[in-house]
């Protein structure tokens, strides 16, 4: 069964694929802010409750050892019991003995393979519950590496459009005022559309 941070993953996923291209692109897409938003925020919030159940496991991890510990005690003490009556018994005195000290053997023997078993299991729950919670936070960082790009590479295509009308802006005003230093204003006034490598800055500084 798939987990609900996996369901909501496979959601944004569908709504990418869903997303029409930008005209003249093959690469980049139209992503309603607002829809990737809401996606992002029901991730974050179903992530501690997906970490809590995962906790969870790993806590069995004790709770097996504890019923493993309690089976070993009372294995012993069964055992001691069954040597105490066998002591008892004066006639069968040395006979007592032996048998009481190979029970405690074969006791004490059971006792630490029910442990041993035990440990390994709860220890393969725990990595394979860890391994589980890694590739599901891998995922999700890749996606939204991917998604940070794609919203990089928009904003530098809607800047530069932005900066081409401005631009014919500029030229209609020096053609009705030939005389006006109508460029000096216009350079005090428009940023340069940022490069690839410099857009890309804000994530790294985070």
């Amino acid at each position: 069964m798939s987990s609900k941070i996996e369901q909501k993953i496979e959601e944004l996923e569908d709504y990418i694929d869903s997303c029409k291209y930008q005209p003249l692109s093959k690469i980049n897409i139209i992503v309603n802010k607002e829809e990737i938003d809401e996606h992002l925020r029901e991730l974050r919030n179903r992530t501690p409750e997906e970490i809590r159940q995962y906790q969870k496991i790993i806590a069995q991890r004790e709770e097996i050892l504890q019923k493993a510990r309690e089976r070993a005690d009372k294995l012993l003490k069964d055992t001691a019991d069954q040597t105490k009556q066998l002591i008892s018994e004066q006639e069968i005195m040395k006979q007592a003995y032996a048998q009481a000290n190979e029970v405690v053997t074969i006791a004490s023997e059971q006792a630490q393979q029910i442990i041993d078993r035990a440990t390994i299991e709860a220890n393969n729950v725990k990595s394979a519950a860890m391994q589980y919670l890694d590739d599901m936070l891998e995922h999700l960082d890749s996606l939204m590496t991917a998604t940070m790009n794609t919203t990089y590479a928009h904003y530098e295509d809607f800047m530069r459009s932005i900066a081409a009308y401005h631009d014919v802006v500029t030229s209609n005003r020096a053609e009705l005022h030939p005389d006006a230093d109508i460029m000096q204003d216009v350079s005090n006034v428009i940023a340069p559309i940022p490069s690839e490598h410099e857009s890309s800055a804000p994530a790294e500084d985070e």
